[in-house]
């Protein structure tokens, strides 16, 4: 296929994609350093941009090699949060110190796409390997995977499974794989009243209480108590502002948002209406909203978490814990393709000052994601 000396080393190309500046959203620079890496080892690639502002445009990246066969996809992100201040170097400046790679992105998750790369140039095309990369998984998400979703429908190109790189490993690489997430959505309560004196409570209506009245009652819901494969749902109250400068005031209107983050036996619209139906009974002009940021899945473990896990077995000597903790990502869209596994790097420093991978860890990183792809196509 290719020369050693042209296969990419995941070290390498991770430092070249984290000096790549790629806060949210994501465009340019970052995709051509990947795009670099994978045209020399026979991958077609297909960038395209999507979306117009507030939440566009957002550059995505679809990159395919072989035709028929098995069909193995990889999915991640390019962009990355801002730094933020207090690095104790450049953010956007790889930098070696001891055994570990600073950097933003380092971990979450340009290590990963960069160990993906690595290990795909280092098994025989016998079948259809896709990267499904974004560069917008950090930000409204909007555009980004979901575009990639329908540009892969349009051109029938539908995976077997699908592996994402988000660093899922714990105290140690290789100690944990997620085969689902709980769905996320927030809803917002806006109850309006009559704003008048406090001393004349008859010619006023005040929200706040009949507010505080509605979330006394949804504080006491409860869910549901897990599953097999996911803990408790829970409602957590986010915020709540009235925004009454006045001491001697009754507000004219009070405000609360919730955030809901629920596992399968649940979904976004229904946990909406319930709440909607709450605030009707205790303010019946209240305005509900809610944005379902993703639902709930589960990639029942089977086949896929055991390529997975044996693969991982093989490489690391450990077996993973099958696991849906933790907050939502892309996988959330990409369930609706095909079985979708989540597996990467340990996350102790992603999105923190200083992130940091082991350079050890890239390695065999990319002896695990080599050793699935043998296996794959076996």
């Amino acid at each position: 296929m290719t020369d050693s000396a042209s296969l990419p080393d995941p070290i390498e190309l991770t430092k070249r994609l984290i000096a790549a500046e790629s806060v949210t959203p994501a465009r340019g620079g970052v995709f051509d350093v990947l795009e670099s890496a994978l045209a020399p080892i026979g991958f077609s690639v297909d960038r395209f941009t999507a979306g117009e502002a507030p939440d566009g445009p957002v550059e995505n990246m679809l990159a395919t090699r072989g035709t028929g066969g098995r069909h193995f996809a990889f999915a991640g992100h390019l962009d990355v949060v801002p730094p933020g201040k207090g690095w104790t170097g450049d953010a956007f400046v790889p930098e070696v110190r001891g055994e570990l790679l600073y950097g933003r992105g380092a971990v979450d998750m340009k290590g990963a796409i960069a160990a993906f790369a690595a290990a795909a140039a280092r098994v025989p095309a016998d079948g259809t390997v896709t990267f499904v990369i974004t560069g917008d998984e950090e930000g409204p998400a909007v555009h980004g995977t979901r575009a990639l979703i329908d540009r892969m429908r349009a051109r029938d190109l539908i995976p077997d499974l699908c592996l994402v790189g988000e660093p899922t490993s714990s105290a140690r690489l290789g100690d944990t794989v997620k085969i689902g997430r709980r769905g996320s959505v927030n809803i917002w309560i806006d109850v309006p009243g009559r704003q008048g004196h406090v001393a004349y409570p008859h010619l006023a209506d005040n929200p706040v209480t009949r507010l505080v009245a509605a979330l006394t009652e949804i504080d006491g819901i409860v869910l549901d108590s897990g599953t097999d494969w996911f803990q408790p749902s829970n409602i957590e109250v986010t915020d709540l502002a009235v925004g009454n400068p006045a001491h001697n005031v009754i507000p004219g209107h009070a405000q609360a948002r919730l955030s809901i983050r629920f596992n399968d036996r649940h979904t976004g619209a229904d946990l909406v209406e319930r709440i909607r139906a709450i605030a009707a009974r205790h303010a019946p002009e209240a305005a509900v909203t809610g944005k379902v940021s993703g639902e709930a899945f589960l990639t029942q473990p089977g086949l896929f978490s055991d390529l997975l896990s044996n693969s991982i077995e093989a490489r690391l000597g450990i077996r993973p814990e099958l696991s849906t903790s933790g907050g939502t990502s892309d996988a959330r869209f990409l369930v609706a393709l095909c079985p979708v596994i989540e597996f990467g790097l340990v996350n102790a420093t992603m999105h923190k000052l200083d992130e940091a991978v082991a350079l050890r860890d890239l390695e065999a990183l990319t002896g695990v994601y080599e050793e699935v792809l043998r296996r794959t196509f076996a």
